[in-house]
């Protein structure tokens, strides 16, 4: 099966949060407060993607204040933090939202993945994720985690759904 052939009955994109929709790398101001930095390309691929109807989620194995906040100012409803073994969260957002793992696509980076890039429709691997992510990875983005790769993957399966140039529109 093509690529396209797998993008088509998206409907949810799952994704981890430090690695995919950040660089990875965990800052801490000198009161101690976590911070991190999120690229903007992502938040409006997200918003495209919620624009077409569909839904985004984030399950993380860290828990972070600012998860919360940007998945709020994104007006992302589906948030799983804390939660290190993955797909049993991932299979619980399936059940809840009434959907096949056809229907899924999920984006990591490191081994906590690997479980849920295996059972969704479409497992996707940043760039610069670990060896053994990439390999088991139905698609491998050309950007690395939080330089655009949730954009990129929005993009790729909009334009599969001939929906990217609708979405776009307001733009143009």
């Amino acid at each position: 099966m093509k690529l396209a052939d797998h993008c088509r009955p998206i409907e949810l994109i799952l994704s981890d949060v430090d690695g995919v929709l950040t660089d990875g790398g965990i800052m801490y101001n000198n009161q101690g407060i976590e911070l991190k930095k999120f690229h903007i390309r992502d938040g409006l691929g997200i918003k495209l993607w919620q624009r077409a109807g569909h839904k985004f989620g984030i399950i993380t194995a860290r828990n972070s204040h600012i998860v919360k906040v940007r998945s709020a100012e994104l007006g992302i409803e589906i948030v799983r933090q804390g939660f290190e073994t993955k797909l049993p969260v991932v299979r619980e957002i399936l059940k809840e939202l009434r959907l096949t793992p056809e229907q899924v696509c999920y984006i990591g980076d490191d081994l906590t993945d690997l479980p849920a890039i295996r059972h969704v429709g479409l497992g996707v691997a940043v760039a610069d994720a670990a060896a053994e992510v990439r390999a088991a990875a139905g698609h491998i983005t050309g950007l690395s985690g939080g330089q655009g790769a949730v954009r990129e993957v929005v993009e790729l399966i909009l334009k599969a759904q001939f929906r990217w140039e609708e979405i776009i529109q307001t733009y143009q």
